[in-house]
């Protein structure tokens, strides 16, 4: 059927449209870019809210989170330690800290005092030093030097012995106002332990006599880890006896003389306002002239904590001001980055700050008053929103892109369906119907001439590709039928030529007792299966079996007997002890037998025999067939029946497996009511076919 070619519309057609149409469709366009503008402005207002929000609640939160932070001890050392993010790390002073005193005397409770306050530098080789005082004038007003390193065994200095460079030692020296005070303590080692002694303080100096006496109120404790950095102690063997790296850990305190006298003047000013001027110096000496295990003087010390851990909480153009309550000094100030220089649009930033929202303009500040026991301070958190109205500006820059190709797309649409697609379009529609019509009425594809309706644009392409995919679904459906008929053609052939030798070898092996009489009647009966079907899985889908009462029993008894004429040995038949009647079709469960011993044989364990097992359970008839060796894959159990799944489908290696065989067993045992399933079991598969009893 041909589509006439007098059904053309001029373009003049579309004058002919009701006006009323037309006013129709050009009011909904006008009100559909009212719309977008009026969404594009609601969003923005939405967004502009949302952001004051959000902002106020995100300046909460991080005030409560920077005054978590100071309320911990490495927050209260910052406070008690004033300018310490402008101090160097080298040469070390003093640090005032959040606690009245260290318990030296107490491994544990040092160093947990040092790692909470986290006064601790940090050195390259892995070796940390906190000198510090307490922030209680009436603990002692002692100085505590607090660390750790990596080092080996301590020699320990012999008591008598003057020479203290024959033992490992600690060098202290403390500098200030002018006045430095100077101790060496040597290592001595406890009795029962050679890994823990302490360090007693000598005056440094002063040479050591026969009548030099220790300071009594230099204490000093030292430490090293039983284990090894490097691997542990082997099983009975003592930890002093390796030569190797340990972790040490050491207490210190001194008593410097400047601290007493501070304490003993009246008002006590703690701690000394000049305390960050004072200069600590540690050295830990080998035995010996050797150098220094540790200095604290070396280069690249850091602190454990830093005033940029408080300033990455601060977003762009915030501030955060620290004072003690009462009083107008500020003990920390803080500015977030700077924020991005990038100016918006006037116009862009001129609809934001037009937009309407409660609260906006007002600034933002978020205050607390941190209460310690170190005191009370104020902190204070001052917003920007300048940052906000920069995203807001962003957001309306990248929103006004979409706005403007909403609107041009509006604009291109309606000219669009005005100019060129109405008309185009029900030509279009009225000829695809009218090929729907003839294709009904006809049951054939008409030809739809739309050489009219041809062009440049997307609906020409579209009517020259219907056109086409016409076309070429006429040329497929037409080769389609013919191959179909060719494959039923060539089925026949097949079948008719394989035939004719069959009947001639059932002449030659049909006497009753012969054992190939069998297996020729199967393949008489597979070929009529197959014989002028399209495919195998049809042929075998569709077959048609004659169902007869057959012994189980005895028929597998049989089928067991004969498989060494096929090539496959060894297998057992346990036989049941009576009779099992069912309904079935010899020759196919034959085939289902069959294939089921040939995967057995595949995959069974060399040396094994394939085992056939004939039971009644209740109303059903079962029949196992097990091999011994390999198992079903995980998720398999079920695929191995689909028709060409196989491992060696498609192989190349001659085999000639399609996949095929499992499937047969499936269908044909499914026409007699019966199933068939694998199952994995200790060693190995078993298959277990199920038929009904017969009455």
């Amino acid at each position: 059927m041909k589509w006439p070619q007098g059904a053309r519309l001029p373009f003049a057609a579309a004058l002919r449209v009701p006006f009323r149409l037309r006013v129709f469709f050009r009011s909904a366009f006008a009100l559909l870019a009212l719309a977008t503008l009026g969404l594009a402005l609601s969003v923005l207002q939405d967004e502009k809210e949302r952001s004051h929000r959000v902002y106020a609640d995100s300046l909460r939160q991080n005030q409560a989170q920077i005054a978590a932070r100071l309320r911990h001890p490495t927050g209260q050392l910052m406070l008690l330690n004033p300018g310490l993010a402008e101090r160097a790390t080298t040469p070390v002073a003093p640090l005032v800290l959040p606690f009245a005193a260290i318990d030296f005397d107490d491994r544990s409770k040092a160093q947990q005092a040092v790692e909470m306050a986290g006064c601790a530098l940090q050195y390259p080789d892995g070796a940390t030093l906190c000198a510090a005082v307490g922030n209680n004038p009436f603990a002692g007003g002692f100085l505590y030097v607090v660390g750790s390193l990596a080092s080996g065994p301590w020699v320990s200095h012999v008591s008598g012995e003057l020479n203290l460079g024959l033992a490992h030692r600690a060098s202290i020296e403390v500098s200030a106002r002018g006045r430095t005070w100077r101790w060496t303590a040597p290592f001595e080692a406890a009795a029962d332990n050679p890994l823990r002694g302490r360090l007693t303080g000598f005056d440094g100096d002063q040479p050591l006599t026969g009548r030099s006496r220790p300071q009594r109120d230099f204490r000093g404790w030292l430490w090293q880890e039983p284990r090894c950095l490097k691997g542990g102690v082997k099983d009975g063997e003592k930890a002093d006896s390796e030569d190797c790296a340990r972790q040490t850990f050491y207490s210190v305190r001194l008593p410097v003389q400047l601290f007493q006298e501070v304490l003993g003047a009246k008002p006590v000013v703690w701690p000394p306002h000049d305390l960050h001027q004072m200069v600590v110096r540690v050295k830990l000496l080998p035995a010996g002239d050797g150098p220094a295990l540790f200095d604290s003087d070396a280069k690249g010390a850091l602190r454990a904590f830093s005033v940029a851990d408080l300033q990455t909480l601060l977003l762009p153009g915030e501030v955060l001001t620290v004072r003690r309550e009462g009083s107008p000094q500020t003990l920390l100030r803080l500015t977030g980055a700077v924020a991005s220089s990038d100016s918006p649009s006037p116009w862009i930033d001129a609809l934001i700050r037009r937009l309407p929202v409660e609260g906006y303009d007002a600034p933002l500040q978020a205050r607390e008053t941190l209460t310690s026991s170190l005191g009370r301070y104020e902190l204070e958190l001052s917003g920007n929103l300048r940052p906000v109205n920069r995203q807001l500006a962003a957001v309306a820059t990248r929103l006004s892109g979409f706005v403007g190709a909403m609107l041009a797309a509006v604009l291109l649409t309606w000219l669009s369906i005005e100019v060129i697609l109405i008309r185009r379009v029900t030509l279009l529609t009225k000829r695809a119907a009218a090929v729907s019509t003839g294709m009904r009425s006809s049951g054939e594809l008409p030809t739809l001439d739309l050489a009219d309706l041809r062009g440049s644009d997307e609906l020409g392409v579209l009517a020259q590709g219907l056109h086409e995919l016409l076309l070429r679904v006429n040329d497929d459906v037409r080769r389609e039928q013919i191959r179909a008929v060719q494959e039923k053609d060539q089925w026949h052939a097949v079948g008719h030529e394989i035939m004719s030798p069959l009947q001639s070898l059932m002449a030659l092996h049909g006497r009753p007792g012969d054992p190939a009489e069998r297996y020729i009647t199967r393949m008489q009966q597979a070929v009529r299966v197959l014989y002028g079907q399209a495919s195998p899985s049809e042929a075998f889908e569709s077959t048609t079996l004659q169902l007869q009462p057959l012994d189980l029993n005895a028929f597998l008894g049989h089928v067991a007997g004969n498989a060494g004429y096929i090539g496959i040995e060894q297998v057992v038949f346990e036989d049941a002890g009576r009779p099992l009647m069912v309904r079935a079709d010899e020759y196919s469960l034959e085939d289902v037998v069959t294939h089921l011993l040939r995967n057995a044989d595949r995959h069974r364990a060399p040396g094994t025999p394939i085992r056939i097992t004939a039971s009644a359970l209740g109303a059903q008839a079962q029949v196992r067939v097990h091999n011994q060796g390999s198992v079903v894959a995980q998720g398999q159990a079920e695929r191995i029946f689909e028709y060409g799944v196989s491992e060696h489908a498609g192989a190349q290696d001659g085999s000639g497996r399609r996949g095929q065989g499992l499937f047969v067993a499936r269908t044909y045992m499914a026409k007699m009511s019966g199933t068939v399933q694998a199952l994995n079991v200790a060693d190995g598969v078993v298959f277990e076919l199920t038929l009904p009893l017969s009455p």
